[in-house]
């Protein structure tokens, strides 16, 4: 087997580990084992368990912007339903695994943020990079009154990113699509209301 099939059957199986056990749960054995490598394989590909898991993270992040591409790209559809088409297409992929995973960036952002300080700042620079398209979606809404303007464009994207993370967090422990529902039908008759504001 090639070094570069050995280095993607790592990330494949640690990728699902992260998942099911997160950051502190994830060993580098298991994830060896999981891959089916030989042990001291995972030094020959990366220097540490933190490395790792960040290159998983990026590769789960450049899967989340793709996802956030299809739904706000297309400038001709208004802003608040391109919004809208980004928390229905999550809502699509958070129930093709039973209410149970959520997001990889906030599951570790739980985890993170008391002690792995270049993990925690990884996180938060990935979510200031997602921001950036919501950002200018939201922007345009302003400008055209289609979302009330209740903060700038960035506190508006913060809010909706950070709110919709809430929401998962309460899906995931209620294995129910309820607090989705509830977030998409109290954000979009408020704040992103499609101008019924005005």
């Amino acid at each position: 087997m090639s070094r570069k099939s050995i280095r993607e059957n790592l990330l494949k199986a640690g990728d699902q580990l992260v998942w099911n056990t997160g950051y502190a749960g994830t060993g580098v054995r298991d994830i060896v084992e999981a891959a089916g490598a030989r042990p001291g394989s995972f030094t020959n590909h990366f220097t540490s368990k933190e490395d790792f898991v960040i290159e998983v993270l990026d590769r789960y992040f450049a899967y989340v912007s793709g996802l956030v591409e299809e739904a706000l790209g297309d400038r001709s559809v208004r802003s608040v339903d391109r919004l809208r088409r980004y928390i229905d297409l999550i809502t699509g992929k958070l129930a093709d695994a039973d209410y149970s995973r959520g997001c990889m960036i906030g599951n570790l952002s739980l985890e993170a943020s008391f002690d792995n300080e270049r993990l925690r700042a990884h996180l938060s620079k990935l979510f200031a990079t997602w921001r950036g398209p919501f950002e200018a979606c939201i922007a345009e809404g302003l400008e055209k009154g289609e979302i009330a303007p209740l903060g700038s464009a960035a506190e508006l994207a913060d809010f909706l990113l950070s709110a919709w993370q809430g929401a998962m967090l309460r899906m995931k422990v209620d294995r129910s699509p309820a607090p989705l529902a509830t977030f998409r039908t109290i954000v979009f008759s408020t704040v992103f209301d499609g101008g019924k504001h005005a």
